[in-house]
């Protein structure tokens, strides 16, 4: 197989300190590297769920708006697994962010809902079980 995983997702953010906050205090990601790229007037903030490097946070100069709803051709959203999807959304909850109700996958049974990052990239938590 030529593909071996996931490496990371990049995202780009329109206020790079409160996304810094979000990733990082909201979801509980780590930090890896941060690095400000003067050239570009950007920052690259580095982040890791437990181990495992997932998100590139990137700043630019003015970026445009992600169309979200309707929902636009491209990348349609980020899922994080969890073990106890309501204890997670109580957390979501404690911190300010907003989610949406429980849904069921109708064809793994799985429960999941959505909420959105500061910049309204829609965020899913996904139940699993062990």
């Amino acid at each position: 197989m030529l593909l071996q995983g996931v490496h990371h997702i990049a995202v780009i953010c329109a206020d790079y300190p409160r996304s810094k906050i979000f990733y990082i205090d909201v979801l509980g990601l780590r930090i890896i590297r941060e690095v400000y790229r003067e050239a570009r007037d950007s920052w690259k903030l580095d982040l890791a769920l437990g181990d495992q490097y997932v998100i590139e946070l990137f700043s630019f100069p003015n970026p445009p708006a992600r169309p979200s709803h309707p929902e636009a051709c491209g990348l349609r959203h980020l899922a994080f697994a969890v073990q106890d999807i309501e204890s997670a959304i109580g957390t979501l909850r404690d911190k300010g962010v907003v989610t949406e109700p429980i849904r069921v996958d109708p064809h793994t049974g799985q429960r999941f809902t959505f909420f959105a990052d500061p910049d309204g990239l829609p965020l899913e938590l996904y139940e699993i079980h062990p």
